[in-house]
């Protein structure tokens, strides 16, 4: 840590046009007297789908821009390295060459934000998408509880670097927000940001299980004092995952911290969304929270991967007037 309170100097990661968050210390005053307007947030976030809409030319293109943002994951107990191959397949290729020709992108096709994998996972994803350009990411630290030893979890970390890995999507230890110990949870962000080495760190907030929209303010902007480069909502194994209201929240915190810092970070939500019609809100939620730069992949991630096939068909749909069946747009 430097004199001005900054963790390190930042630098921009393989496969990243970002410079690392550098952090900051501990700053509980940037957020323990905020408070959030529950109704609020909610009556702002309902509007959003409702009364906004992007139609033609302009969905497909939105459509095609919510593809680029997607990291294309598998995280099942019964993955295996030909799994991960074929999904990697589909990353290089997400659209088929005839719809990449009626779009009109056979100049430059369009190819997913990252692929997510376990640790174990890394090594056979990165030959995959060898010479692709598509970062290779990593849930790590005990995913998704996050309750093993911390000594265990930046070990973890620290392997899937080794094999590999461009980003580590860590979870946090949920109890340190629960009982408002920030320090602790300064420390173990700040201590996993170290451990991932020049990865980029996507720290999952589980906001399903923080209870209160005051936390999940708190906790993001913890996070990123810490050093976190992405805030992401979820493990997609809550309850409750990404919804607009602590997306919302999460974007205020967003913006707070690039207004106190001037830098930008990251926002991931996770779970939840399962159609095209939510890609396109919470684009819209990007673009009217945080304006165009967060609406691409370096500022902007969905952890969605069932999502690409309704995006698939949508498109498919603007090109030839027709939906086709759900078959043809396999996973891999």
């Amino acid at each position: 840590m430097n004199q001005a309170g900054q963790i390190a100097s930042p630098s921009a990661a393989a496969g990243h046009n970002r410079l690392r968050n550098p952090g900051v210390a501990l700053e509980p005053a940037w957020f323990e007297s905020v408070a959030v307007n529950a109704s609020a947030v909610e009556r702002r976030t309902a509007s959003l789908s409702g009364r906004r809409s992007v139609k033609k030319d302009h969905q497909a293109a939105w459509l095609v821009r919510a593809l680029t943002c997607l990291d294309l994951t598998t995280l099942a107990g019964d993955d295996t390295p030909g799994r991960v191959r074929r999904l990697c397949a589909k990353a290089r290729r997400p659209l088929d060459d005839d719809l990449v020709a009626a779009l009109g992108l056979a100049d430059d096709p369009p190819t997913v934000g990252a692929v997510c994998v376990y640790p174990t996972m890394v090594e056979p994803a990165v030959r995959a998408l060898e010479g692709s350009g598509i970062p290779v990411a990593s849930v790590a630290a005990a995913f998704p509880a996050g309750l093993t030893p911390l000594k265990m979890r930046l070990a973890e970390i620290e392997f899937a670097v080794g094999q590999g890995a461009d980003e580590i999507d860590i979870v946090i230890t949920r109890a340190h927000v629960l009982n408002r110990d920030w320090n602790a949870l300064y420390d173990e962000v700040q201590a996993m940001r170290e451990a991932c080495g020049p990865a980029h760190l996507k720290t999952i907030l589980a906001t399903g299980d923080l209870k209160t929209l005051r936390n999940v303010y708190s906790a993001s902007m913890a996070a990123m004092q810490a050093g976190a480069d992405f805030i992401k909502t979820s493990t997609g194994k809550e309850d409750v995952n990404a919804t607009l209201p602590v997306s919302l929240v999460m974007l205020r915190a967003l913006r707070d911290y690039r207004d106190l810092t001037g830098f930008e970070i990251g926002f991931k939500p996770a779970g939840g969304l399962r159609t095209a019609k939510d890609a396109l809100t919470w684009l819209i939620l990007m673009k009217e929270e945080l304006g165009l730069a967060w609406m691409k992949n370096d500022l902007f991630r969905i952890g969605a991967s069932s999502l690409l096939g309704d995006i698939e068909r949508q498109l498919s749909h603007y090109a030839t007037g027709r939906y086709s069946a759900t078959h043809r747009h396999a996973m891999a």
